[in-house]
């Protein structure tokens, strides 16, 4: 009956640790300290740091953020759109977590993002959002939307988010596991298929990346 109240009051200790920080080193070991809770209590105080300018604190903030899971996704969706550097860092939680309501912020990162690490995060989130969660009549729309946005970011600029597309590819089609004559299927296959000709694409990590995805697709 009492571990309830404990739990809460160590990690309003480990918050109020984290809110006298005073030295990049210190707030990096309050951050690291209270995401080991995974209590969604402190969602609100790992968010704050994802505004801050310390990176390391961030990885924190963001591996803390993905073990308290969906619990987490209302705060990360409130940042301020203005705070590039926190949002950032929240695509990077969002698509770790694979919560359906990150899915807007997942597709504008991917196809505007100017980072290239955080359109790859979100390539790959949008390759293991959890649809099962939605009832059956919603799926359709959430999934075509997924494969949308990762067949037009095959064309990106970035040998790394086109790598991360590949594996959002085949996580998407995975988890939907479309009949062979499925259009979405054709899609994704078509997709896959010219990230893994030289003639369109010149990396050769990405091309038997997408090799490798086309020869895991299920076949039903």
């Amino acid at each position: 009956m009492n571990s309830a109240p404990a739990t809460s009051a160590a990690t309003d200790g480990l918050i109020a640790d984290l809110e006298r920080a005073s030295s990049t080193i210190e707030l990096l070991q309050a951050t690291a300290a209270l995401a080991r809770t995974a209590d969604p209590a402190a969602a609100a105080a790992l968010v704050q740091v994802l505004g801050f300018n310390n990176p390391g604190a961030a990885v924190a903030a963001v591996d803390g953020l993905i073990a308290i899971g969906p619990a987490a996704v209302d705060q990360l969706l409130q940042l301020d759109p203005r705070n590039y550097g926190a949002r950032a860092w929240a695509v990077r939680a969002l698509a770790g977590i694979g919560d359906v309501r990150g899915l807007d912020l997942l597709v504008e990162a991917l196809l505007t993002d100017v980072g290239p690490s955080v359109r790859r995060a979100a390539a790959k989130g949008l390759g293991c959002l959890r649809l099962q969660t939605l009832p059956a009549d919603e799926r359709p729309a959430i999934e075509q939307r997924c494969l949308e946005a990762l067949v037009e970011a095959v064309s990106d600029g970035e040998w790394v988010v086109r790598y991360a597309v590949a594996v959002g590819l085949e996580g998407l089609a995975k988890d939907i596991a479309w009949p062979i004559e499925h259009p979405s299927r054709g899609y994704t296959c078509a997709a896959l298929g010219r990230l893994s000709d030289a003639a369109h694409e010149d990396t050769p990590v990405v091309r038997l990346r997408a090799a490798l995805a086309l020869q895991r697709l299920p076949s039903f």
